[in-house]
């Protein structure tokens, strides 16, 4: 099945500079701020390159787990669609991205993350197929 956002993940290697101290979110720390071995994304966000798929997010039905419209979704095709998983799913032919709710193996709820949106409750004669599982989400502050 394609999807209408195949954009597969490509194996280049940009690296940044990675610094050793974490950044509080809270108070400043006077920790030093020296930097260690190069960050990759890649290696970081891309765990099986042919698997992943960049995917980008539309509406606010996540926001309650941090997905916004227009984030871009890091989508791993090798992983499993546990219980509590954030995936993207095919239901009747329409992509969506949800929670996965496994409660009841006999009847899964994709479940949104925003009180403005109903759950996807699956009934008899709904398909359902997943596509693959949010690893990471890349979100842009200069759009908030």
């Amino acid at each position: 099945m394609n999807p209408p956002f195949d954009i597969p993940a490509v194996d280049t290697k940009p690296v940044s500079n990675m610094y050793s101290d974490k950044v509080p979110a809270g108070f400043p720390s006077p920790a030093a701020d020296y930097a260690e071995r190069p960050l990759d994304l890649n290696d970081y966000c891309i765990k099986k390159p042919a698997a992943t798929f960049f995917v980008r997010a539309q509406g606010d039905s996540m926001r309650g787990v941090g997905i916004y419209d227009n984030d871009l979704l890091v989508v791993d095709r090798s992983l499993s669609a546990a219980h509590r998983r954030i995936v993207i799913a095919v239901v009747d032919g329409e992509f969506t991205v949800k929670r996965l709710d496994l409660s009841d193996p006999d009847r899964p709820v994709l479940r949104a993350e925003n009180p403005e949106y109903q759950d996807i409750h699956l009934k008899d004669g709904n398909e359902l197929q997943i596509f693959g599982v949010v690893r990471n989400v890349i979100h842009s502050t200069l759009d908030v």
